[in-house]
């Protein structure tokens, strides 16, 4: 099920019988493993980033430390060129789903970008949370807010100006940790609000529910949507999952362009992008549109 709200007044008339009638137990919904499986994101490898290859990166700033984030240029990458640019940020970890589901918690189990962009046509970049100490990647939550803020800033910015991304086309996307991470950091300020083009939210949403960290209640994550500004957001979750993400949004008084989507397996995971769905084609076309636009 893919839906556009446009200024969720037209969700608050209709669509609330809506989702109600379309709730549906996920545990009953098929495995991801029953569909076929077409991408496989290639090994991390060391060295200078080159076309197909997901390379291990560490910022100046950072290089005596275990911090490191993952740079992946397209197949028909060619240097002198610009490339629309997909950031992602990982999931909590390390953590198992009832269905078997794994995060590690690391910037190596990001999937999301390589299987929207098909390994093509988008430089792809597995952002880091950054540890309380600033010595390594933080696997749970956030770890240094502020030095997580700067060192997407300072990314997004090497990779423009380093290996041809496109600053005016720039999508945030994460997973699960990732996606509450769409919000709470990628709209943390205004600094870091600029950098987004759209964004892509893959289960769970800011402002949900009260988690155990500073300002995840609802009224501190509404002041962070008002820095939307009506772009683009396309909302994704496993089962019915973006049916309170939904009613969430249609409440907060915030008027944007959010898109809704189900994804129809039961296992909490970044993989989907990589099987051979048609929510897979569906959410393609909106990145393409998307990326199309002034």
């Amino acid at each position: 099920m893919i839906k556009n709200v446009i200024g969720l007044s037209i969700f608050l008339i209709l669509g609330i019988t809506q989702v109600i009638a379309q709730k549906e137990d996920s545990t009953q919904l098929p495995d991801i493993s029953s569909f076929h499986q077409d991408l496989f994101v290639p090994e991390i490898t060391e060295g200078k980033p080159e076309a197909g290859k997901r390379v291990r990166q560490t910022l100046g700033s950072y290089q005596n430390t275990d911090v490191y984030h993952l740079v992946y240029l397209p197949t028909n990458y060619k240097e002198g060129e610009n490339y629309p640019v997909i950031i992602e940020y990982p999931g909590n970890g390390p953590y198992t789903s009832s269905s078997g589901d794994v995060s590690t918690g690391q910037v190596d189990g990001c999937n999301l970008g390589y299987g929207l962009s098909e390994g093509k046509d988008f430089i792809w970049v597995s952002m880091p949370f950054i540890s309380g100490d600033g010595n390594e990647n933080q696997k749970w939550w956030w770890g240094d807010i502020e030095a997580t803020k700067k060192y997407c800033v300072d990314a997004v910015k090497e990779v423009c100006t380093k290996f041809g991304g496109d600053a005016s086309n720039v999508i945030l996307t994460g997973f699960s940790r990732g996606a509450i991470a769409v919000n709470y950091i990628g709209l943390h300020d205004d600094e870091i609000s600029n950098l987004w083009k759209a964004f892509i939210v893959n289960s769970h949403y800011d402002g949900l529910k009260t988690w155990d960290y500073p300002k995840s209640d609802k009224t501190s994550a509404l002041a962070r949507l008002k820095r939307l500004n009506g772009r683009p957001q396309f909302i994704c979750s496993e089962g019915n999952g973006t049916a309170e993400s939904e009613k969430y949004l249609a409440q907060s008084g915030i008027h944007g362009d959010f898109t809704f989507m189900d994804i129809p397996v039961r296992n909490h995971t970044n993989t989907w992008t990589l099987y051979d769905l048609k929510e897979r084609e569906n959410i393609r076309t909106w990145l393409a549109e998307t990326i199309k636009k002034n």
